[in-house]
């Protein structure tokens, strides 16, 4: 009972955090250290992977008319918009894919209790927001350069602590892409890797052999999809018109709160 109320909790936490720039691997791993989840490194990533998996099938139903357009538009023969943009999608997903790939192991070791490291990578995440809060607003679109940058920045936010959306916002942003269009690319280049990473495990055997019980899994995703619907609703527009620089004070309250916790602790 206990692993499955913690799992509900991680789950919320996931799905509420996941549309902000504000890191939600990097809350998972300081909410799983305050509710004393002792997992091995493995073990914490599956249930990370999995409450991910769960927003990203929330992202899919809340933009299931962009996908579809994206999807469609790899058949076409004409270059227009919808293949264009597809294109762009699959650039960004390149640099995150080797490093999933050729780096699993290692990063399966930062999903370890790493609280000090989670603490710094939210101070370069408010940092970056900050950067991105002082950029100028243009209506540039994302170009085939762009994409590549992004993807960069979404591979480094594998880290915990790195804000996937904010470091691909805050890049997006730097590069003079709109703000809006810049959000939009974020959340929809994200999907198919977290689908991948799914699928990956399932045909290597992960999932299966993996020492963690179902139920924790499913109660977790259940309330990380559930509250990433609402999220992703109304969020999303939150992200594009707030300030950002008022997410880069919360990552660095949370930075500050989560190292001394643990200093205290040690």
């Amino acid at each position: 009972m206990e692993s499955t109320l913690r799992s509900i909790v991680l789950g919320i936490i996931q799905g509420l955090t996941e549309f902000l720039p504000v890191s939600s691997s990097g809350h998972l791993e300081i909410a799983k250290y305050i509710l004393g989840d002792t997992s091995l490194a493995e073990q914490s990533m599956l249930m990370t992977v999995s409450l991910h998996a769960a927003t990203a099938l929330s992202t899919i139903i809340v933009f299931r008319k962009d996908i579809a357009r994206i999807i469609l538009g790899l058949f076409q023969k004409e270059w227009n918009e919808e293949k264009i943009f597809s294109l762009k999608i699959i650039l960004s997903m390149i640099p995150a894919a080797l490093v999933g790939v050729l780096l699993e192991s290692e990063i399966e070791m930062l999903f370890d209790r790493r609280i000090l490291l989670v603490s710094a990578m939210l101070v370069i995440t408010g940092l970056l927001l900050l950067l991105a809060d002082r950029a100028k607003v243009t209506d540039k679109k994302v170009s085939y350069r762009d994409a590549l940058i992004i993807g960069i920045s979404q591979a480094i936010a594998i880290l915990p602590g790195i804000s996937r959306s904010g470091a691909t916002i805050s890049t997006s942003v730097l590069l003079g892409i709109d703000r809006e269009k810049a959000a939009r690319f974020s959340f929809l280049m994200v999907v198919p890797l977290i689908l991948g990473k799914m699928a990956k495990d399932i045909m290597d055997g992960s999932l299966s052999e993996s020492s963690v019980q179902a139920l924790p899994l499913i109660v977790g995703f259940i309330a990380a999809f559930l509250t990433g619907m609402l999220a992703c609703i109304w969020m999303i527009r939150l992200v594009k018109d707030s300030k950002l620089r008022y997410f880069s004070v919360y990552c660095w309250i949370v930075a500050a709160v989560a190292a001394a916790y643990f200093i205290s602790n040690q």
